[in-house]
């Protein structure tokens, strides 16, 4: 959830929301035995039009947006108590140049003294998990962003927080299968923003590609499943948006599946006798073994729809409100 999605009869800005904005999203949660995360929203807001929020230098803008996410801390951990699911409160700013600055030092000095106020107050992470997220670039800042995902995992792992990786915040050629081990050793909490980046951050729908298989399958194999947790952030608007969520969900599913069935035990035996070939001829075949058979097997015995059964569903359902219209 973002803070934007307040309900509220009264007129607020960010720095007012409280938890009884968000009342009615924790009784829809109840009601569906469901957690819910949250972010506050630093951005389409007229005090971060100039490209600056928590690492603004203007005393009143910063502070306005320290108190923002105050707030926003406040109601993440008022989900994880009444909800009894862990919530993820996940800060990620725009902030940036568009050109190149003269300091690379300065923003990143003010944006670590808000993240240090910000996070004065404590909750139990029985109830909320602080995180931070890096971007490479954006729109308005391609030469310079403050939050850089070295600063972060800097930051996180002094802080004892959780670092955010969106795979669509790096180099179109980076990979972040290979961070999730290295970050492991240094913070005990990874966030993921599993999305599918096409030429920079555009969020399209989870594919089943190699990138997604990579990142699970490096969760899985280094025994990581409780360091890390795996959330979803695509979205399209040109597609049913129901089709959309159930076909990145459904996508990611099978390839922590496939993960899940590799012969691991074998496989680390294999390599700590140096046997290369025998790994390497051993990983080519897991590549073709049907996991999708499995997956289809699991979908039946929850009495879930096997395949592309859900498309009929979706299609039964927009004929419906076109009928409706």
């Amino acid at each position: 959830m973002h803070a934007i999605y307040a309900e509220s009869d009264e007129k607020i800005d960010l720095d007012q929301i409280e938890p009884k904005h968000f009342e009615s999203w924790l009784n829809w949660a109840k009601k569906n035995d469901l957690g819910l995360d949250f972010n506050p929203t630093l951005f389409a807001h007229p005090n971060s039009k100039d490209g600056f929020t928590l690492s603004n230098k203007d005393d009143k803008i910063r502070n306005f947006w320290i108190e923002h996410v105050k707030r926003s801390r406040k109601i993440s951990a008022y989900f994880g108590e009444n909800l009894g699911i862990k919530s993820v409160c996940n800060i990620w700013i725009p902030d940036g140049y568009k050109d190149n600055p003269y300091s690379r030092l300065s923003p990143r000095k003010i944006l670590k003294e808000a993240l240090d106020e910000v996070l004065e107050t404590s909750y139990p992470k029985a109830y909320m998990l602080d995180a931070v997220e890096s971007k490479l670039f954006g729109i308005g800042a391609e030469s310079y962003t403050t939050g850089s995902h070295e600063f972060y995992l800097g930051y996180a792992a002094k802080k004892d927080i959780a670092v955010c990786l969106d795979s669509g915040h790096f180099h179109p050629t980076e990979s972040i299968a290979d961070k999730i081990s290295a970050m492991s050793l240094f913070v005990d909490n990874l966030l993921l923003h599993v999305s599918r980046p096409v030429r920079w951050d555009s969020d399209h729908v989870v594919s089943n590609d190699d990138e997604l298989n990579n990142i699970m399958a490096a969760i899985v194999r280094d025994d990581l499943l409780d360091k890390v947790h795996i959330g979803l952030d695509f979205f399209d608007a040109s597609i049913n948006r129901i089709a959309a969520w159930v076909i990145g969900i459904r996508n990611t599913q099978k390839a922590l599946l496939r993960a899940l069935l590799e012969p691991k035990e074998l496989l680390k035996q294999i390599e700590s006798q140096n046997d290369y070939t025998m790994r390497l001829a051993l990983m080519e075949e897991l590549k073709s073994l049907p996991y999708g058979i499995i997956y289809d097997y699991i979908c039946e015995k929850e009495d879930k729809k096997v395949g592309i059964e859900f498309m009929d569903v979706i299609k039964a359902y927009e004929k419906n409100l076109k009928e409706r219209v």
